[in-house]
């Protein structure tokens, strides 16, 4: 049985395919179509995954789409009465887009299928997932585990804002839930904008700056913002928040509250910001703890599934393993809405095969096959791509790639990494890589103002090999996702003197830390990924040989793409990238290009093109 899963039309929209049960192809529209975050309907991801399983009608049994509608219409229309006459300029401007195409959702999802293929808009096969059931699915059926609890946390669904479910076998049922405009994503977002990033795709960032301050606020957010109870439910006290009937996240009430108005995108950071950062963290990570624990007593049940937004708060799945409180942890790579097309279609497969085997359980790490379910590009074609943009490269064996690519890593390069198929989900891990040598103490501050063209601050994670990790870090499992936090062993850790800790936010981003200092927090904490070689052999390959050259096995592994700017997808893009950016080195399949020996007429501003995220 072939299912086909879309998302779209609000952001990071994708598609999947899913056939008996496995995955056969994922990806996100912004990897086609270069516009960060796109929300469009996903004709490229479409059309992708319908190559990849060599689909050349359009005939599949089912297409499932990620949420429901008419329940989210309900939802607005019940907001706009609780709250009226207050938002009724945000109720006016969303009427018309709902009235004249949200709302009949159907029919625009069936005649934008129809112009891929006249199979694909047969309105028969045509089905609708609820949201947070989509994210629970995501999570549940290609986890390892023959039983877990799944918990759900985002902005809002359609109703939904957090849930949790428990899957048995091939049954996944949804037991619990809190509903808008109570959330935790959004009390997120809310400070997400305060801080002066955008919301849906700043939240990273306040967790990346959050280290740098102190949870000076945290008291305030939960005597004023948030009730928590001991099991972990809570609610919002709308006083301070306009995201329910205006066109901002948050009102003059939540300034006065914090001491001022919202910090602009070209404003400075003060410490301030890291000190609200550091405060809203803070809070989550109660938050989720609390969940956590009580949702293990009640149920009884030791492994854990994660989805949603909140579940790419890596920090607070890192407190959650350490708690103790499951035994294993599950994180579905692309947790935000991308994933929940992938949701969507395991759920319809599994609704209509009852009794069908589990497929996941028997694979290992899990069934999404490291997230690499994107396009991949043939040596052939890798070559007749470079030739026509006139790239200048050499054609190697694979002994050879990995020699130099590992030499240059060594040697205190910055490197581009194209290989096999493209990561689903918002993280590059080590197929659409840009990658650096972790024990350099000035490679973070480079790679971040010479390579990506971000904020100085924002952290990088390590990529470690899997027998390695626990030698580096605190931490012996697997996270081959890059969603789980573990603190740098003390052992490689070097103490911060007096003076370096007085140092203001930023500034101490420069004092070395560890033995790894590029891939080390300012709180010694770090981003693992874990490297495996049943899933990724030639970049486990590569970091090995990395480690017999320095004895480090470990590499800053980065996405490939400047600010602002998708993970590049094509030969094309990483081509582009690299001749836009500070790359040294960039390895695409069997080919090696080197900077220096380029046509200079190729190189131009890169890090203009794109719309700062």
């Amino acid at each position: 049985m072939l299912v086909l899963g879309i998302s779209a039309f609000y952001h990071d929209s994708a598609a999947a395919l899913v056939q008996d049960g496995q995955i056969i192809a994922a990806a996100q529209e912004e990897r086609f179509t270069r516009k960060k975050h796109d929300l469009s309907f996903p004709v490229n991801a479409i059309a992708y995954c319908l190559a990849e399983a060599k689909i050349h009608d359009g005939v599949v049994d089912r297409v499932v789409f990620y949420e429901k509608p008419f329940l989210k219409f309900e939802r607005l229309l019940e907001t706009y009465l609780a709250f009226a006459p207050r938002g009724f300029a945000s109720f006016r401007k969303a009427m018309p887009l709902w009235i004249g195409e949200k709302l009949f959702q159907r029919d625009l999802l069936l005649r934008e299928l129809a112009r891929i293929a006249p199979a694909l808009g047969d309105k028969a096969k045509l089905r609708f997932c609820e949201h947070h059931f989509s994210h629970a699915a995501s999570a549940f059926y290609p986890a390892p585990f023959t039983s877990a609890l799944v918990l759900t946390m985002d902005g809002v669904g359609e109703w939904a804002t957090t849930s949790a479910a428990i899957g048995r076998g091939c049954d996944l049922k949804i037991i619990k839930e809190i509903h808008f405009p109570h959330s935790l994503g959004l009390l997120y977002s809310a400070f997400t904008y305060y801080t002066g990033f955008k919301v849906n795709s700043g939240e990273y960032k306040v967790m990346g700056l959050a280290p740098y301050g102190k949870p000076a606020y945290a008291k305030t957010i939960f005597e004023h913002l948030i009730d928590v109870k001991q099991d972990g439910s809570f609610r919002l006290n709308l006083d301070y928040f306009s995201f329910c009937t205006g066109l901002t996240m948050t009102d003059h009430r939540f300034d006065a509250l914090f001491g001022g108005s919202p910090r602009r995108a070209d404003q400075l950071l003060e410490q301030r910001h890291m000190d609200l950062a550091a405060s809203i963290q803070a809070v989550t990570d109660e938050v989720v703890l609390r969940l956590a624990r009580s949702l293990s007593t009640q149920t009884g049940l030791r492994d854990l599934c994660l989805a949603g937004g909140v579940a790419l708060n890596c920090v607070a799945n890192g407190k959650v393993f350490r708690d103790g409180c499951f035994d294993r942890i599950f994180i579905q790579p692309a947790a935000g809405d991308a994933g929940g097309a992938l949701g969507a279609a395991l759920a319809t497969y599994y609704d209509e095969n009852h009794g069908s085997e589990r497929k996941a359980i028997a694979r290992q790490p899990d069934a999404m096959q490291g997230a690499y379910l994107g396009p991949s590009y043939a040596q052939a074609d890798i070559e007749r791509r470079l030739s026509e943009i006139g790239a200048i490269f050499t054609i190697v064996e694979d002994g050879e790639l990995i020699e130099a690519t590992a030499m240059a890593l060594a040697n205190g390069q910055a490197i581009g990494w194209h290989q096999g198929r493209m990561e689903f989900g918002p993280r590059a891990l080590g197929n659409r890589s840009i990658l650096g040598d972790p024990r350099s103490p000035s490679m973070q501050k480079a790679l971040n103002l010479k390579v990506k063209y971000r904020e100085s601050f924002r952290p990088f994670a390590p990529s470690v090999l899997r027998e390695h990790v626990a030698a580096w870090f605190e931490i012996d499992m697997d996270s081959p996702y890059m969603l789980l936090v573990a603190n740098v062993k003390p052992e490689r850790c070097r103490k911060m003197s007096e003076d370096e800790q007085a140092l203001f936010g930023i500034d101490k981003l420069n004092v070395v830390r560890s033995d790894i200092p590029a891939v080390t927090h300012v709180d010694y904490s770090a981003r693992i990924q874990t490297v495996h070689k049943e899933t990724n052999p030639r970049y486990h390959a590569l970091i090995g040989r990395f480690e017999e050259l320095t004895g480090c096995p470990v590499l800053i592994n980065t996405s490939f793409n400047v600010r602002g700017e998708p993970i590049v997808c094509t030969p094309e893009d990483a081509f582009r990238c690299f001749m836009g950016s500070e790359i040294d080195f960039l390895a695409v399949g069997h080919c090696i290009l080197h900077k220096d020996k380029q046509k200079p007429a190729l190189a131009h501003d890169y890090k203009n093109a794109f719309e700062l995220d």
